[in-house]
């Protein structure tokens, strides 16, 4: 996939209507008042059949900062959330809601706008060991936890 392939997915997410119901999309999953996708993932291989490595996390961190760079020129530098107090909180055993539980177990932080009354969020999860990289975002009108 390539940037503007990712900037028109965002853009889709941005407008489109929310499902009633929590149901798989093409690129992650919809659910109440939320879209998410998956840009990139250090677990799948490149074409053909070879295994994802170092080249694969390094592509993934590139397009991430792009995809980055592109946005905050459309809609400004965007606020750098720290998920460490939520992820404390859920260790604890409180229950986030959908859907910010899964950006909130897998990422540090978060970069986060508001679009026209929705929150766009993108975050970077990164294996501690191996190449795995995964770029995710999230479109939602629920207020970040």
């Amino acid at each position: 996939m390539t940037t503007a392939h990712h900037l028109r997915l965002i853009d889709g997410m941005c407008t489109g209507d929310f499902p009633q119901e929590r149901t798989p999309s093409v690129s992650g999953v919809s659910g109440p008042g939320y879209h998410t996708a998956f840009l990139r993932t250090g677990h799948e291989p490149w074409e053909g059949d070879e295994p994802a490595g170092p080249e694969h996390r390094a592509q993934c961190l590139a397009e991430h900062d792009a995809l980055l760079t592109l946005l905050a020129a459309r809609w400004g530098e965007p606020q750098v959330m720290s998920l460490w107090s939520a992820q404390e909180r859920m260790l604890a055993g409180e229950v986030i809601p959908d859907p910010w539980a899964d950006p909130v177990a897998g990422c540090e932080f978060l970069r986060l706008w508001q679009v026209e009354g929705r929150w766009v969020a993108i975050g970077l999860v990164l294996e501690e060991e191996g190449p795995g990289c995964e770029v995710t975002v999230l479109v939602t009108i629920v207020d970040p936890p």
